[in-house]
């Protein structure tokens, strides 16, 4: 063990022997009687630390006045505690190697310095994500939810949801629900939405965090997107109406023509517009629609076969319902329901509303008898509130502000 002393502060660069076996680096102790002693776990030379136990530096006599762990020149996250003597790191890369920098005063003033060098043991398998939703950088409506696919089952969901962090600019409450093994799914209140004209940034704190047996995360991951103005339509199947508002307001209204019914599967009619919150998924133009959806061959006109190339249309879920033109049925708007479960709309009007919306705009349907699917497509805001939040690994809402 090498020493030097200079006034009251003592400064040990290597401590006790090096190793896989050591448990921590202590100083102090030898030294001097008033100096405080300092322990880092891992200790000195350990090459196969544990990257989800972190590093632990403590300070016996005194206390923590400055931990610094580095990372390829970088700092490393941790947390001191409140009485300084316990200072704690984030989880760690699998496979790299670490500089730990610790320095603690005594209350008679003496000081005491101790470095120390390990690495964390490598990932036998990867946890990766795969995708984020919404993109980089897209302005999104009010209701958007945030979307997080991984590359393999996820054993300790847990641990996995710990690693993420939701903020944004203007304070909501939303949760976390796991529609999976693989993938969870960020939403705010219900009835609250985001605020409208804002900053999110989402943030998965994954690499070293142990996901399953020798699986680890080895990167973390960031995306950051934007709210924009809020985008909110109402559409009646009854009044066979629909009434978009920006910000509140009332900016267009038009007759639209729903579903007109009368094919019903397992107790299901599949040609109604389903009733309840809806999400815009996509924009096609023009998207391709037939009858294959429900098992009818296009050419099959005696059983409503069909094919048709349709322009200006909106995706509100996976099963096929679209705000989208149809000029063929202008003459049935705001009179009759006459589709097989979209919102036709006229020319002029489905062309501002592509324009016009973001993904994540809630759709609000009313007047059908068929009700809406909580996963059909974005549609998680017709699940309640007190169940998503059951499908949280933590059973816990989260604060953006």
């Amino acid at each position: 063990m090498g020493t030097a002393l200079a006034g009251v502060v003592l400064l040990l660069t290597t401590a006790c022997s090096g190793g896989e076996e050591d448990k921590g680096v202590t100083v102090g102790e030898k030294a001097d009687a008033q100096a405080p002693q300092v322990t880092i776990d891992p200790g000195n030379g350990n090459t196969k630390a544990s990257p989800e136990d972190g590093v632990t530096v403590t300070a016996a006599g005194g206390t923590l006045d400055k931990v610094t762990v580095m990372l390829k020149g970088k700092p490393v996250d941790g947390k001191m505690a409140a009485d300084k003597t316990n200072w704690k790191s984030r989880t760690l890369r699998p496979g790299s190697k670490y500089q730990v920098n610790a320095v603690a005063t005594s209350p008679q003033g003496k000081s005491a310095t101790v470095n120390a060098t390990f690495a964390t043991h490598k990932a036998p398998q990867r946890l990766e994500i795969v995708d984020i939703t919404p993109t980089k950088n897209e302005k999104v409506g009010v209701g958007m939810p945030i979307q997080v696919v991984f590359n393999r089952e996820v054993g300790d969901k847990k641990a996995v949801e710990k690693a993420f962090e939701v903020k944004s600019t203007k304070p909501a409450t939303g949760a976390w629900f796991w529609m999976n093994d693989t993938t969870a799914i960020f939403r705010t209140k219900n009835g609250e939405y985001w605020k409208p004209n804002q900053k999110v940034m989402f943030k998965a704190k994954l690499a070293g965090v142990k996901s399953g047996k020798r699986t680890y995360g080895t990167s973390d991951y960031s995306r950051g997107f934007r709210i924009g103005d809020s985008h909110i339509t109402h559409i009646s199947t009854k009044s066979k109406k629909a009434v978009a508002k920006e910000n509140g307001k009332k900016v267009r209204s038009w007759p639209i023509s729903a579903g007109k019914g009368g094919r019903v599967v397992n107790g299901v009619d599949t040609f109604l517009t389903a009733s309840g919150i809806h999400m815009t998924m996509g924009k096609e133009n023009p998207a391709i629609m037939t009858s294959e959806w429900m098992g009818v061959d296009p050419k099959d006109k005696k059983n409503g076969g069909y094919k048709e190339v349709i322009p200006w249309a909106v995706r509100i879920s996976i099963k096929g319902e679209y705000v989208h033109s149809m000029a063929s049925t202008v003459w049935a708007q705001g009179e009759q329901n006459v589709s097989h479960g979209c919102v036709n709309s006229p020319p002029k009007d489905a062309r501002w509303f592509y324009k016009w919306s973001y993904r994540g705009d809630p759709v609000i349907i009313t007047g059908s008898k068929r009700k809406l699917e909580w996963d059909n497509g974005w549609s998680y805001y017709e699940m309640s509130w007190s169940r998503w939040v059951k499908g949280s690994a933590l059973d816990r809402t989260v604060t953006t502000g």
